[in-house]
C-alpha cells in the first residue's frame, strides 16, 4: 500500500476499494485540485483551448489518474490518444514512483488518419523496457476509449463514470466478477455503493501535477539535432522557444545555453 499522503502536500485523493461478493475494483478520485493545477499551468503558460478540447482533456486527465492510481507502484505510464474529430492528440504522462501526473494539447500538425488510435506505454520501473499497446476506437469520448483500450489490451472489462463536482469512478473487473452487475450498475448506484455493497479499502494515494521540464532538460533533448544541424535549429538568430513534449511549458534557449551544454557533455564524455 502507498504511504498514507499528508494534508501539506497538495493533490488529487484516489481511494481503491474492493467491492466484495461482486469481485471488482472501485477507484474513485476527486480530481478538483488537480484540475485546479491544470488551469494554473495553462494560465501560467498563456495557453487556450476551446471548451470541446478543453472538456476532452479533463475527462482524460481523470480517466489517466484513476488507471495510473490502479497500476503497481514504481510503474510509469505514458498515453497517446489521437482523435480525427475533433483533429487533436491527447498526450499523459503517470509516475507511480513519485505519484504524478503531466500532460499537454497537441492541436496543430495533427496526422489525418483513417480512425482514431490509442497508444498506451508502460515501463514496470525506471529503465526497464517499455511496453506499448496500440488500440483504434470510434468518437470523441474519453470513456468510451479507455474502455475499447481494456477490453482490447488489458483484456479486462471497466467502466467510468462522471460523478459530478470533479469526483469521478472506475470499476475494474476481476477474476469471477459478477459480470450482470458489473454491466447493470447505474451512476446512482455507484455513487450508492458505499451503502449497498461491502468495500474493503485497498489503497490511498496522492497524485499531483508535475512535469519537471527545465531548460538543461530541453537542451538535452535537442542536442542531436542541434549536433547535425546547427543551422536548422537557430537559424540566423540567438535564440529560440521550445515547448516541453510533456506539458507544453515554453522555455527560451540561447545558442550560447547550447554550445555551453555541448561542451560540458564532451566534458564529462556523454
Amino acid at each position: 500500500m502507498a504511504e498514507e499522503p499528508t494534508p501539506e502536500i497538495a493533490g488529487s485523493i484516489v481511494t481503491l476499494d474492493f467491492v466484495r461478493q461482486r469481485n471488482a475494483m472501485l477507484v474513485r478520485a476527486d480530481c478538483g485540485p488537480l484540475f485546479t493545477d491544470y488551469y494554473l499551468h495553462l494560465a501560467d503558460q498563456k495557453l487556450r483551448y476551446t471548451p470541446e478540447q478543453d472538456a476532452i482533456f479533463k475527462n482524460a486527465l481523470a480517466t489517466f489518474a484513476l488507471h495510473c492510481a490502479n497500476r503497481p507502484l514504481n510503474e510509469h505510464v505514458a498515453w497517446t490518444l489521437n482523435f480525427q474529430e475533433p483533429r487533436l492528440n491527447v498526450f499523459l504522462a503517470g509516475d507511480n514512483e513519485d505519484c504524478t501526473v503531466v500532460g499537454r494539447l497537441f492541436t496543430e500538425n495533427v496526422k489525418e488518419a483513417a480512425e482514431n488510435v490509442f497508444y498506451s506505454d508502460s515501463l514496470p520501473r525506471r529503465g526497464a523496457e517499455k511496453r506499448r499497446s496500440v488500440v483504434h476506437f470510434s468518437g470523441a469520448d474519453v470513456f468510451l476509449a479507455v474502455q475499447a483500450y481494456y477490453a482490447t489490451s488489458e483484456q479486462r472489462p471497466v467502466r467510468y463514470f462522471d460523478l459530478g463536482e470533479d469526483q469521478f469512478a472506475m470499476l475494474v473487473s476481476h477474476p469471477d466478477c459478477d459480470v450482470a452487475w458489473f454491466n447493470s450498475v447505474d451512476l446512482a448506484g455507484v455513487k450508492a455503493l458505499e451503502k449497498t455493497e461491502t468495500l474493503a479499502r485497498i489503497d490511498r494515494r496522492l497524485y499531483r501535477w508535475f512535469c519537471g521540464c527545465t531548460d538543461q532538460k530541453i537542451l538535452g533533448a535537442i542536442a542531436p539535432a542541434f549536433r547535425s544541424d546547427p543551422e536548422g535549429i537557430f537559424g540566423e538568430g540567438e535564440t529560440i522557444r521550445v515547448q516541453c513534449p510533456r506539458c507544453a511549458a515554453a522555455h527560451t534557449l540561447t545558442r550560447e545555453a547550447m554550445e555551453a551544454y555541448l561542451a560540458q557533455s564532451k566534458k564529462d564524455g556523454a
